[in-house]
């Protein structure tokens, strides 16, 4: 079928609005390194609609449970409305059985409940999800918001992983101690900095491990 040139002016313009607001969620960056008996994840504090920046310091790393963090980014009203549901009935589930759940089960539950909406009213969030067990150790789980799911030892989300992916696959190896897990995360936020036009240079960092989970300050992280 053919359109007339009005039809194709009119089209356009919602055509574009449309593919750059799907750029802009793209934009948020989260990166996550599993090193020895720790979880470390990353990520950008700047919060973005259209060709607007909303805010500069949001905290995309939520403290899902004491051993627990999940790194979120994408719509900014199902980012909130998700990660406040996964947390709210992870409690919940606490209280009525007694029992602190795995990160291999929570993150079947998060991939169970994105599959579940896809296609009914999906949630447009993706996720990192990074926790320590007791007799496991520390896990990093990759979630997107189709519901696909993968444990991993480094990863990231945005389109900044197209580019860190490459320097995580050539310095990360197994066991890292935290001051080279925290080298290596440097690395790859000054990549994002660097190579995107609109990219972010502050970046939340934190991490978890046995003892629970913490905010590293300033003197922990240094310079970038």
């Amino acid at each position: 079928m053919f359109h007339s040139a009005s039809q194709i002016l009119k089209i356009t313009p919602l055509l574009l609005v449309s593919l750059g607001h799907l750029s802009i969620e793209q934009m948020e960056h989260l990166l996550g390194i599993v090193g020895d008996g720790f979880v470390l994840l990353a990520a950008d504090q700047k919060m973005a609609h259209s060709i607007l920046t909303v805010k500069l310091d949001q905290d995309k790393i939520m403290v899902l449970e004491k051993t627990k963090l999940l790194a979120a980014s994408g719509e900014p009203g199902d980012v909130p409305t998700f990660t406040e549901y996964i947390q709210a009935n992870l409690k919940l589930a606490n209280l009525r059985n007694d029992f602190a759940h795995s990160t291999h089960a929570v993150a079947h539950f998060i991939r169970g409940e994105l599959a579940d909406n896809l296609r009914k009213s999906p949630y447009s969030v993706n996720l990192l999800l990074g926790g320590y067990d007791d007799g496991v150790g520390p896990s990093l789980y990759w979630i997107d918001y189709l519901g696909s799911m993968q444990q991993i030892q480094k990863g990231a989300h945005g389109y900044g992983a197209f580019f860190v992916t490459s320097i995580m696959d050539r310095y990360h190896r197994p066991n890292m101690s935290f001051d080279e897990a925290m080298k290596l995360m440097k690395m790859c936020c000054k990549e994002i900095a660097t190579r995107f036009l609109a990219g972010s240079n502050k970046f939340t960092f934190k991490v978890v491990d046995k003892d629970g989970c913490r905010v590293l300050s300033q003197d922990e992280i240094g310079e970038i």
